[in-house]
């Protein structure tokens, strides 16, 4: 018996709620984001003098990992949040292949009778015992009328695709967006793709709170959006199919230098194929190991098996060499990796770094990892960060230590929220989110008093 199908069977009751009962779904604020950052972290050692020739790096891959996975799902379809991001966050899934729901039905008690669940939670880590939880990049229709359609009470039929409420939702966990069809009335003239481009993103901004798009997965071979992106400025980075010459192998090790207007070649594989892939990439050195960057149209319960088997191989439950990001995210991460600038201070028992990291438009990311050299975690007495630095881990790693930071603005608000959910609900994959979303942020005393309302 699979995974899935041992999966916990339940019976929700359906209840009565008003339509739109529980509106405003909440939304990370991504309009006031943090830019262009400079901050600073402080390790203080156990009496010991830091040597001068510590070396400090960004590694290829956030969290020292040693292969890539970037999952794209085409169409704006409905089960990229029903299917794929509910597989990935410990959400209902659905035992008949043609019931759907959305975040009101979720967030309401209001499901289908019946439901299972895998028991877990699907990613890896931070390389300092933290979940980070599978990402993937989700496309939008976002001219089309359906998107804003509102979820009905007890109605669980397939809709157009997804709906502006469960994309909120889904970019709460992290999960990208992608342009993919537009409503261009000529999609081999440029111009009109650029204008079409243009409109939405201003609707896609509009609905996700300042949230802009600057990814395309390239739709059904169609070459004249990829000449149009390239004119349509807050577009850096796509994707297509791998049959296409003008795609692009992503092999993350020997990436030095900007990838911004690349178009990255993805793979539409079965997703029982993608351990075979898997085994094929790892036989290779570091830098020369490709991606894998694998597309999918709708999400079917191999697929979330698949999901699973790769969370107890490579992820958190197995040897956790994967990162699984968005594509924006990757992008971000590497515009990072190249462009910022570290400069060290030692002093006696002290080694005090500035970080200084440029941003660019719609950057929604400013996270990194930062490798030592040097110096062990035996050695370290305590390690701060400066207040711009909202998220801070840290750990061995080879011969020295491994520091994350991230410096979104809302991370402390956004941990609040998901306490207070589960402090309403009650609900076990609420708790597992607020413990998930409060491992985040950096140690403090907000943080101790937050895992302590969840005891």
């Amino acid at each position: 018996m699979s995974a899935i199908t041992s999966g916990i069977l339940l019976f929700t009751s359906c209840m009565e709620i008003p339509e739109r009962d529980i509106l405003p779904l909440y939304a990370y604020s991504y309009s006031d984001e943090n830019t262009n950052i400079v901050a600073e972290v402080s390790i203080v050692t156990n009496s010991i003098s830091i040597p001068e020739n510590v070396d400090i790096s960004i590694p290829y891959l956030k969290y020292n990992k040693s292969w890539l996975f970037i999952l794209t799902q085409d169409d704006c379809k409905q089960d990229a949040y029903c299917r794929t991001w509910a597989a990935i966050n410990g959400k209902p899934l659905l035992r008949d292949k043609s019931q759907y729901y959305n975040a009101v039905n979720l967030a309401s008690g209001d499901m289908p009778r019946k439901v299972y669940y895998l028991g877990k939670t699907l990613g890896s880590t931070d390389g300092a015992g933290n979940e980070v939880r599978f990402a993937f990049t989700t496309t939008l229709s976002a001219e089309e009328v359906w998107m804003r359609k509102s979820a009905t009470p007890n109605a669980f039929q397939m809709y157009k695709g997804l709906i502006w409420d469960n994309v909120r939702e889904m970019l709460n966990y992290d999960i990208g967006i992608a342009f993919h069809d537009l409503m261009a009335d000529d999609e081999t003239d440029l111009n009109d793709l650029v204008k079409h481009y243009n409109i939405a993103q201003n609707i896609i901004m509009q609905q996700l709170n300042g949230r802009g798009c600057k990814t395309l997965a390239e739709p059904s071979g169609k070459r004249a959006y990829i000449d149009a992106a390239r004119l349509y400025s807050p577009i850096k980075i796509m994707t297509a199919q791998n049959k296409e010459s003008y795609a692009e192998e992503l092999i993350p090790g020997a990436v030095n230098s900007s990838i911004q207007g690349k178009v990255v070649k993805r793979g539409f594989y079965k997703s029982n194929e993608w351990m075979n892939v898997i085994s094929k990439l790892l036989s290779k050195p570091f830098n020369k190991r490709e991606a894998l960057c694998a597309g999918i149209h709708g999400a079917d319960s191999m697929m979330i098996e698949h999901l699973l088997e790769l969370n107890n191989v490579y992820g958190k439950d197995g040897d956790d060499s994967m990162w699984a990001p968005s594509l924006e995210e990757y992008y971000e991460y590497t515009e990072y990796r190249l462009n910022t600038v570290i400069e060290k201070r030692v002093s006696g028992d002290t080694l005090k770094l500035k970080i200084t990291m440029p941003t660019r438009e719609y950057f929604y990311y400013p996270s990194i990892t930062i490798n030592l050299n040097n110096i062990s975690m035996a050695d370290i007495k305590s390690v701060t960060s400066s207040g711009i630095v909202t998220g801070m881990s840290y750990a061995g790693f080879g011969d020295g230590v491994m520091i994350n930071i991230d410096c979104r603005k809302h991370l402390l608000d956004h941990a609040i929220h998901y306490v207070m959910k589960y402090e309403t609900t009650g609900i076990s994959s609420d708790l597992a989110d607020a413990y998930y979303f409060v491992r985040r942020i950096k140690e403090s005393g907000a943080k101790t008093d937050l895992l302590a309302r969840l005891k």
